[in-house]
Order: structure tokens, then C-alpha cells, then sequence
């Protein structure tokens, strides 16, 4: 079991498997150059799969596959199958944007896969040109719909961001609620990568639009997640992730894996150890180790709340924020 110095237990694995995206979202990195790390800087699933090993014999029991946009890396359901090959019982999951997902939703089942997490920021093919830079909507609504067809659980994500969605918030939740997928609202997080006339709502001015519509109780944290829930008459929930809050991070229990090696304590610090090394060195007990090290100086709560809060330099794209 890993357990950090503030008492948590981490069980949870986020890893990055690409850098790479086909969107250039408004609040990721609109003007982030087709130029990437080099693929033989990348760690191939043979060697990711080598430390998921470790990290499920030390007590790591949910994964989810993040990026960049996770499905540009060749033979992903591969890597998939040799995890859930592993430990049929790992909680497996990916976030996705869901462009390529249509043509991809069966094989990522067949291999294991459980659950989705899909960004849809709008219903409005106009709209969703201007936040990801392409013509994205038809794709990832059909990718949606044969994800559900096949078996896979879909949660959605939506960031609201003045004069561009927040006119839909509404439309977007009842469009998960018709389809009994779940939604969480997730403040704009501001980084030095997105663009900069970006005005993302903050949770109470969300909360002020659904109370003209719904009504709803305050359930508060679920868990480990950092999602603050709301239940409505009908019992459907949604939920609203607060970046600049600190409330979810005494039970946090996740770490974060970059496609390069590099493995995160908080998506909001820098700091990073690698295990590329050990791991190409076939050195298991010293990424175990690298492990265990970087989940002793998990920090206690992330560097955006209070007064003294930092706006991240980290790209997000690069470990699956």
C-alpha cells in the first residue's frame, strides 16, 4: 500500500501516454506548435507496462489513460489489454476528446477498457470550431454514441467560459442527463499555455444559471474525487471541480505519469522524478523506489489556493489535467 506523509492512500494512476492532441482548445494550448517530442524520447507500452506492474503491486487500484488525446498513440488498446491481462480487477479508464472514438470504441472495450471521461464544451458545431480550433462536434457526439452502444461508461466533462458556452450549460447537462451520463463542470484553470482572453465562470455563477432552472441539494465531496456534487429532484447529479480550492486535496489519492517518464505527485507542482531510466534499465526495484519516493513528498494541497495562489506553467496536454 502507498501511503504519503499526510496519512493518504494513493491508489490512483493517471498516465500520459502522448503529449500529442488533434484540438487546439482555447483553454489548453490554441497556439501550441505541430511539433512534438521526438517518439523515441517516449516511453513504449512494453516499458509503461513494466512500471504499471510495479505500480499495481504496490497497491495502485484505478488507472486511467490520459495525453494529449490518448487515441493518436498507435495500438493503444494493446496497451489496455496487457493492464487489464495483468489485473482484470484495475479500475481502467480513459479521458478522451472523443474524435477518433467512434472507430475505436469496440477495441477498447475488447481489451478491457471500463470507463470514458469526454469533453463537450458546447452543442454548437460554430462554437466548438472557435474553442478547438477544427470542425469537431459530429465526431465526437458519434464517438459518444458508439462508446454508449458498446458497453463503455461516459462521463462528461464541460469547462463554461464567458461569451463562448456558457449560454449551454443548461442545454449540455440535460443533453447527459436524456443519455444518463454524468457531468461535472470544471472552472477554467488558468496556465501561461492558453489563450489569454480566456474568462472562465467560477462555481458560483454556475451554480446561480442551474438554480433558475433546477433544484438542487449540496452533497458535497464523493470520496476521492475532487468534484463537489449536486443531487436534484429527479436524483441526477452533477458536480463542479473548484482548481483554485484546496478542499478536494486532503483526499487526494492520485499521482500522475508522463509519457517521457516523469511521475507527478500534484498536477499543480513541477516537481517530478523520473523512472525512464530504471524502467528502460530493466531496474524494477528502482522505479519502485522512485515510486515510493514521490509519494512520500506528495504535497499536503496544490499551489492555487488562498492569496498566494500561481497561475501553472505545467502543460496540461503534456499529464492529462
Amino acid at each position: 500500500m502507498l501511503i504519503d506523509s499526510y496519512h493518504r492512500v494513493v491508489d490512483y494512476l493517471r498516465i500520459s501516454v502522448t503529449e500529442r492532441c488533434n484540438f487546439r482548445c482555447q483553454y489548453c494550448m490554441p497556439e501550441k506548435p505541430f511539433s512534438w517530442v521526438p517518439k523515441e524520447n517516449l516511453l513504449t507500452f512494453e516499458e509503461l507496462f513494466l512500471f504499471v506492474k510495479v505500480a499495481i503491486d504496490e497497491g495502485i487500484k484505478k488507472i486511467r489513460i490520459t495525453g494529449g488525446e490518448p487515441l493518436l498513440r498507435e495500438d493503444l488498446d494493446k496497451f489496455i489489454k496487457m493492464i487489464y491481462d495483468y489485473a482484470p480487477d484495475i479500475d481502467l479508464a480513459m479521458t478522451t476528446n472523443a474524435y477518433l472514438l467512434k472507430s475505436t470504441a469496440q477495441k477498447l472495450k475488447d481489451a478491457g477498457l471500463k470507463r470514458l471521461n469526454v469533453s463537450i464544451d458546447t452543442l454548437k458545431p460554430e462554437v466548438a470550431l472557435a474553442i478547438a480550433g477544427k470542425d469537431v462536434l459530429k465526431n465526437v457526439l458519434e464517438g459518444v454514441d458508439e462508446a454508449r452502444a458498446v458497453g463503455l461508461k461516459v462521463k462528461v466533462n464541460m469547462v463554461p467560459m464567458k461569451n463562448m458556452n456558457a449560454n449551454e450549460i443548461v442545454d449540455v447537462l440535460e443533453y447527459c442527463k436524456e443519455r444518463d451520463m454524468s457531468i461535472r463542470f470544471i472552472e477554467y484553470m488558468e496556465n501561461r499555455f492558453a489563450a489569454k482572453e480566456i474568462s472562465g465562470l467560477k462555481s458560483d455563477e454556475l451554480l446561480e444559471i442551474l438554480r433558475e432552472r433546477y433544484e438542487f441539494i449540496d452533497e458535497g465531496f464523493d470520496g476521492s474525487s475532487p468534484s463537489h456534487y449536486y443531487k436534484m429532484k429527479d436524483g441526477y447529479r452533477f458536480g463542479i471541480i473548484e482548481p483554485y480550492g484546496d478542499d478536494f486535496c486532503k483526499q487526494c489519492n492520485r499521482i500522475r505519469l508522463t509519457a517521457e517518464g516523469q511521475l507527478i505527485p500534484c498536477l499543480y507542482f513541477d516537481e517530478a522524478l523520473s523512472i525512464g531510466k530504471a524502467i528502460k534499465e530493466g531496474d524494477i526495484e528502482g522505479a519502485a523506489e522512485v515510486l515510493r519516493e514521490v509519494v512520500k513528498n506528495k504535497p499536503e494541497k496544490n499551489r492555487w489556493g488562498g492569496e498566494d495562489g500561481e497561475v501553472s506553467t505545467r502543460a496540461f496536454y503534456e499529464t492529462g489535467g
